[in-house]
């Protein structure tokens, strides 16, 4: 019998690993964790994750209870900040200064240790800006439901944001993306852009920094590293072992996409270098109502993830691809007059300069 491979979760990560499977023969198979059915695998079947964290549920546990749970304890030590800055720090490898918050620690100490300005983050769970707390005077305090269930960091004055994908297989061979500058606001990411020729100088130092955890780990598949750079030295953000948001650009800039990447190292198939097929620049869909006048955009792809639209919400996202500067110019001010005025000033022209540099 021919193996597959499910996925604990079927959000869109879940949706574009399936959809990544098809043209290699690959049968993947989401699971939602509220599913009331146990799934059936068979022996020989692999297991992945498109989340770091899970509740137990009938689902879930026959999913982790499998033997082929790849990754699967690495995903509770990095899903826990703690244990993930311990391993980075093990590593010799730069972070940003931090300590545990406990034993009824204050504030006024955390500044007092860390810096004028401090962010508290929560141990596990908390993503687009969710799970944080800054604390910026004297004013601020530690809410006492934190104590034993964040960290502290020291806020960093960072020059930009930017992540690094690579993809792991079980020879031991490391590929990695071109480095991909990001634009957050409010803590959600907006927009990735990648490549850069000016953050080609960063990239063999970012290779180094996720190249030995995921060795140390013995990782196999795509991880993301988000880093902050700082002068010529990039200190790590956080770690995600699944696929990342700011790896999506690959869909249309790369021979193999991240998605198909993580199956291929699963499934002991080949991970050659990538091929960098254009200028990419992804436009997360944030909160927004589907239009179909994006598809008329000759360089975008759409894709729209079929969530119900809230506000603050990922419902998709669209790539922007050419080898063309001026048709990428182009077809991000044209997506401009599609989109909700909150992406005029900020995501289309924040694109637009960092082009232009």
């Amino acid at each position: 019998m021919k193996p597959r491979i499910w996925v604990l979760g079927a959000g869109q990560l879940g949706a574009m690993l399936k959809h990544a499977g098809m043209p290699l023969g690959l049968e993947v198979c989401p699971v939602d964790i509220d599913e009331t059915a146990a799934p059936s695998l068979e022996a020989c079947d692999w297991v992945t994750a498109e989340r770091e964290l899970w509740p137990q549920t009938l689902a879930t546990q026959t999913l982790a209870a499998h033997g082929n749970f790849v990754n699967k304890d690495v995903f509770g030590r990095l899903a826990d900040r703690k244990t993930q800055k311990e391993l980075i720090d093990s590593l010799g490898i730069k972070t940003a200064p931090w300590r545990l918050v406990a034993d009824g620690i204050s504030a006024a100490q955390l500044r007092a240790e860390l810096g004028d300005k401090v962010l508290l983050k929560r141990r596990t769970g908390g993503y687009d800006g969710r799970g944080q707390h800054w604390l910026r005077s004297a004013a601020d305090a530690v809410p006492d439901d934190w104590q034993g269930e964040a960290i502290a960091e020291q806020a960093i004055n960072f020059a930009e944001e930017v992540s690094l994908v690579g993809v792991r297989n079980r020879q031991g061979e490391c590929v990695f993306y071109p480095l991909t500058r990001n634009l957050h606001l409010d803590g959600i990411l907006y927009a990735s852009i990648a490549p850069l020729a000016r953050l080609h100088a960063l990239q063999a130092q970012a290779q180094q920094m996720l190249g030995r955890i995921l060795t140390a780990l013995n990782y196999v598949g795509v991880m993301a590293m988000e880093a902050f750079r700082v002068g010529d030295e990039l200190l790590i953000n956080e770690l995600a072992p699944r696929v990342h948001n700011s790896g999506h650009w690959s869909q249309a800039g790369a021979s193999i996409s991240q998605f198909e990447y993580h199956l291929r190292a699963i499934a002991d198939l080949a991970t050659p270098a990538p091929q960098i097929t254009g200028q990419s620049v992804m436009i997360n869909l944030i909160g927004t109502d589907y239009q179909k006048e994006w598809l008329a955009l000759p360089c975008a792809r759409t894709y729209w993830y079929g969530k119900e639209v809230k506000p603050g919400r990922k419902v998709g996202h669209i790539n922007v691809c050419s080898h063309e500067h001026s048709e990428i110019v182009t077809t991000l001010k044209h997506l401009e007059q599609l989109l909700p005025p909150q992406y005029y000033s900020t995501a289309i022209d924040w694109c637009l300069e960092e082009l232009a540099r």
